[in-house]
């Protein structure tokens, strides 16, 4: 029997880590391939054919947060899971805003790790292969090609931000529990710092509520969020 195609991308400048991971990765049928540096990650990545890349913030020639930034302004979307010994909440944000989907801090459990390829690679499956458009006042989302506009205006998101904003306009004029949304975009059961659906509900207010704009993303303390039309300056 052939192996799986390559579906998962390490990238790390320590051999051990990449043999280890690879290995285990592969025990759970991933098809994986491997990269020590950043430049070799870019050149794989815009091959295409990646679910995942799993990224150290360390390389050799740049860092992991500059792979990601190469990424995102080329216009490419695969999710990546930043592996790194930083762990200040200042880092996070930097690594999240470098266009990272999830963060995780070394050292790690491998069961963790895996749990959490798991819970990426389920929301990859689940999209919506026939396509369908969804409105709610100005805003409109055309699921086919993840194509995210507002009064006719471009939006531009990443592929966790879009995530999350889907599952708002599924269930508008509700509130939807923090948990829930933590599981339905970062997979069940959730595993990580539950402040991921803050900074990401920020990213989003930040590109769909510009100045002028009437706000749709509502926070209800001590419950969660729900998409919710509002007339501007109310």
């Amino acid at each position: 029997m052939s192996p799986p195609p390559p579906n998962l991308l390490i990238v790390d400048d320590d051999p051990e880590l990449r043999r280890f991971l690879r290995g285990e990765l592969e025990a759970e049928g991933h098809g994986v391939e491997t990269a020590r540096t950043g430049q070799e990650a870019l050149t794989r990545i815009r091959e295409g054919g990646l679910e995942l890349v799993l990224l150290d913030w360390t390389l050799p020639d740049f860092s992991g947060l500059e792979v990601c930034r190469r990424m995102r302004s080329g216009g490419i979307t695969t999710p990546v899971l930043m592996l790194t010994a930083r762990d200040a909440v200042s880092e996070r944000v930097e690594a999240l805003d470098a266009g990272a989907d999830d963060y995780l801090t070394k050292p790690f459990s491998i069961e963790e790790l895996l749990a959490r390829v798991r819970a990426r690679l389920r929301r990859n499956g689940s999209g919506d292969s026939a396509g369908e458009v969804l409105r709610f006042a100005d805003l409109e989302v055309n699921t086919a090609g993840r194509e995210v506009s507002r009064g006719g205006r471009p939006i531009h998101l990443t592929v966790r931000e879009y995530d999350l904003l889907l599952q708002l306009l599924r269930q508008p004029n509700r509130v939807q529990e923090r948990l829930d949304l933590l599981e339905a975009v970062w997979g069940s059961p959730f595993i990580g710092d539950d402040n991921l659906l803050d900074v990401y509900i920020r990213y989003l207010r930040r590109k769909i509520e510009l100045p002028g704009e009437a706000k749709l993303i509502h926070t209800v303390r001590g419950v969660g969020f729900m998409l919710k039309a509002q007339e501007p300056g109310a």
